[in-house]
């Protein structure tokens, strides 16, 4: 079975992230960047698809030359090869526009599984999953939390707020799957040593048959129209309890318009 996995470089979430003024988008220069944690999950499921049914595992990311870092963890943890669609006409696209250049860098691969995390730290939509199946026109299986294959056919475990629906599709589909599904495997020394040797090929957004018109932050779908930083914290409010602290509280919260 030959499997795609999407995996997006993110600013690190425990940085202190700001917008650029020039653009509005995220400075994400000014932080470190890392593999979005959820992905991480998605490169492991494929993984354990892998040794149980054979096949391959190819790792696909849209970004900047220093996406290259977070390809080569995925190799290290044991992908066979990657794919990195690099161009500056696709920077500052929004999750419309990333969907239809992902889908066409997809088209050049072979695969039966599309798989994919439920969203991303940077964002947080959780749409990447639909809107690949419908560029893509496959099944998408969504929300999984365990997944079981057999052949063509694919069952997995939706993950809901009253338990679980089994859903079924067959291949070729795109599959989410939510952290819940497994524990990332961390990189062997092995792993890294032989990350350095396996392809990493590079695709402009010619390569992919990407429609430039179609891409970047001139003709983004969402932007952001004005932004201010946030003002400092400012110092809390001591209520003395002196038999009426309750009365004080009360006070308090129905000045703020709470109660």
């Amino acid at each position: 079975m030959n499997i795609v996995v999407l995996v997006k470089q993110v600013p690190d979430t425990w940085a202190e992230k700001k917008l650029d003024p020039s653009d509005s988008t995220v400075d994400r220069a000014s932080v470190d960047a890392v593999m979005n944690e959820m992905d991480e999950y998605a490169v492991e499921e494929a993984l354990k698809i892998k040794e149980a049914h054979g096949g391959e595992v190819t790792v696909l990311t849209m970004g900047p030359n220093r996406a290259v870092e977070m390809l080569r963890k995925a190799l290290s943890m044991g992908v066979d090869k990657a794919v990195h669609l690099v161009d500056d006409a696709l920077e500052g696209s929004c999750a419309i526009q990333s969907s239809y250049a992902l889908a066409q860098a997809i088209g050049t691969l072979s695969y039966d599984l599309v798989l994919l995390s439920a969203e991303s730290s940077d964002a947080r939509m959780g749409v990447m999953p639909a809107l690949l199946a419908e560029r893509l026109g496959v099944p998408q299986l969504s929300d999984a939390r365990k997944v079981d294959v057999d052949g063509s056919k694919v069952v997995i475990e939706r993950m809901t707020d009253y338990g679980h629906d089994k859903v079924e599709a067959s291949t070729p589909l795109v599959l989410g799957v939510v952290e819940k599904i497994n524990e990332p495997r961390y990189p062997s020394f092995k792993g890294i040593m032989a990350a350095k040797k396996k392809p990493l090929t590079t695709l402009t957004a010619a390569d992919a048959g990407i429609d430039t018109g179609r891409v970047g932050l001139a003709t983004a779908t969402s932007s952001v129209e004005s932004f201010t930083a946030a003002p400092p914290r400012a110092a809390g409010q001591v209520v003395k309890d002196e038999g009426d602290g309750g009365v004080k509280l009360a006070d308090f919260f129905a000045a703020q318009k709470l109660i």
